[in-house]
């Protein structure tokens, strides 16, 4: 009887010290974790995942931060390949490129096919480029980044033409004659072969190039960090990735500071030294960036008036992926897909927004489209938040006609100056916020922030959008939503490596189509970009503004025909 009563004793002595042992484990672990932070960069795969950022975890990851580790469905899946075959470029032959063999768009040049033909409004007009390198020799591979549009400077008309590379070193350029009299061509070398092989290079190997920042405060104490996508090496990092959406992103671990303690994003600034000194000749402002390639021969035809029908028709497509979708005349876009109502007075602006809320989500080129209305409409009145200048968000409201107008940035990566962390937004996110009717209006754009990026970052951040649009117009069906374009800028050696308008073309090629068969509208802001006679820039002129406005309000407020 005394021994059982010992063992048992002694059993839940035993049992005692283990669990003051565990519990003291536990005590030690608590003091060494931080909440937010995690060894590596976790990477939340799944869209909606709702993970806990609180979990600790180790993981190994490929090079760039695992993106072929995304856990996607069958139809993801597909799609994304699909799109990257979409957009993958032609290549130069195996082996070293001179940059004597490079192209030259000096020696380089176009031919109007069948100029001396009798041309008329509605006709096609095909050219054909030529491309020679700098020992005047013709190229027998494709894969040039050019642009080119017909205009005629007096009447202020112009339109943007297709281009087909043959890929043996010659390019046919197809262009819609849409306006009569003088109409001349123009085309322009953005990038050679040559360099376009660097940028892709850039793209998938140094994603890094622009860095990010973010501050750690406490009381009188405060750190700043280096934030991205995705880190590198083996350093504590705080895991701020979305929980809805599970779009990534992480800081370096303040030493003294916890993750939780975050104020304020930031643009760190733009890597050097990217390039060896042979590739750095690729990149030369006044020899093969942006430089014109001259026709041998006639580079203007005569186009002479249709015969008298509805012309209306012609210049209204049914197809919305006319090409060009629109074109100037007198300075005005003219859209083949829709008709435009020219918004001249504010007036017009105010009767065409009253009662309605409008959303303005994207990067510095929709908040233009704030900054214009604000400006040019009397009644608009902004209302001072307290945000950074040029960051926001922002608010104009006409009390009178009850219009609001609002304006936040997408979240990161985001390259403006300093954003508070509590205004760091996901689009995706904002959306399911939104109740939406047919008093709300929609108007989005993102990409020039993700021109650093692997491909697959942007294709995430476009499926978690087009969800949570097809998930407003489900339960909204009478909301507008409109998607502003990207546009071309200027360029010159450093800007091309971190926003060249090639990085653009291929991001709003993939947009295009990943909102294709949805009920969103498109302001085609690359075709107005490229068509218009100012010089590129990335904040469009004013007048090039005023269009986009003209176009996004006519879907707002169509004309009745």
């Amino acid at each position: 009887m005394w021994r059982d009563s010992f063992r048992l004793q002694l059993f839940c002595l035993l049992m005692a010290v283990l669990a003051v042992v565990v519990l003291v484990h536990n005590f030690f672990q608590l003091e060494h974790l931080d909440d937010d932070t995690v060894s590596g960069s976790n990477w939340i795969t799944e869209n909606n995942a709702q993970h806990s950022l609180s979990q600790t975890t180790k993981t190994t990851r490929k090079p760039y931060c695992g993106y072929a580790q995304q856990i996607l469905s069958k139809r993801e899946q597909a799609e994304e390949e699909s799109l990257l075959a979409a957009i993958q470029w032609p290549k130069p032959p195996d082996g070293k490129i001179t940059f004597a063999q490079s192209t030259d768009p000096t020696h380089s040049d176009f031919v109007i096919v069948t100029p001396s033909r009798f041309f008329k409004v509605g006709d096609q007009l095909e050219v054909l480029v030529r491309m020679r390198d700098f020992q005047g020799k013709p190229k027998q591979y494709g894969g040039d980044y050019l642009q080119a549009r017909i205009h005629s400077p007096v009447l202020k008309a112009g339109a943007a033409g297709r281009i087909v590379d043959c890929h043996n070193g010659l390019y046919k350029v197809f262009f819609t004659l849409l306006w009569p009299g003088e109409v001349k061509v123009s085309v322009s070398l953005v990038h050679p072969s040559e360099a376009v092989q660097v940028l892709l290079r850039l793209r998938e190997e140094r994603p890094d190039r622009v860095y990010f920042k973010s501050s750690f405060k406490s009381g009188r104490y405060s750190e700043t960090t280096e934030c991205n996508v995705c880190l590198p090496g083996g350093l504590p990092v705080c895991n701020f990735t979305d929980l809805y959406t599970g779009e990534p992103w992480f800081c370096y671990k303040p030493r003294k500071l916890s993750c939780a303690s975050r104020i304020s994003h930031a643009k760190g600034g733009y890597l050097k030294g990217l390039l060896t000194q042979e590739e750095s000749l690729f990149f030369q402002s006044d020899v093969n960036i942006k430089r014109p390639i001259l026709s041998s021969g006639p580079d203007s035809v005569i186009v002479k008036p249709k015969a008298f029908t509805d012309s209306s028709s012609m210049d209204r497509a049914e197809d919305p992926t006319a090409s060009p979708s629109g074109y100037y005349y007198e300075d005005q876009w003219r859209s083949r897909t829709h008709w435009i109502h020219n918004f001249n007075k504010s007036d017009d602006i105010t009767e065409c927004l009253q009662g309605k809320v409008i959303h303005l989500f994207g990067d510095s080129t929709i908040r233009q489209w704030f900054e214009y209305l604000t400006a040019f409409v009397p009644d608009l009145v902004e209302f001072n938040l307290g945000s950074p200048k040029n960051v926001g968000p922002f608010m104009s409201v006409d009390l009178k006609h009850n219009i609001l107008l609002k304006f936040r940035c997408h979240g990161p990566p985001i390259r403006f100056s300093t954003v508070f962390s509590s205004e760091l937004r996901y689009i995706a996110n904002e959306l399911d916020g939104i109740v939406g009717g047919r008093n709300t209006v929609i108007a989005i754009t993102i990409w020039s922030h993700f021109s650093t990026f692997p491909v697959e970052v942007y294709i995430r951040r476009l499926r978690n959008i087009r969800r949570a649009l097809i998930q407003l117009l489900d339960r909204s069906p009478k909301t507008l939503i409109v998607i502003r374009t990207a546009n071309v800028q200027e360029l010159g050696p450093e800007v091309s490596l971190f926003n060249s308008d090639w990085y653009s073309f291929q991001l709003d090629s993939v947009m295009r189509k990943m909102f294709s068969g949805i009920a969103v509208h498109f302001v085609d802001a690359w075709e107005m970009s490229v068509a218009h006679y100012l010089p590129h820039n990335l904040h469009p002129n004013e007048i090039i503004v005023k269009n986009q406005i003209d176009a996004f309000l006519s879907y707002v407020c169509p004309l009745q025909t």
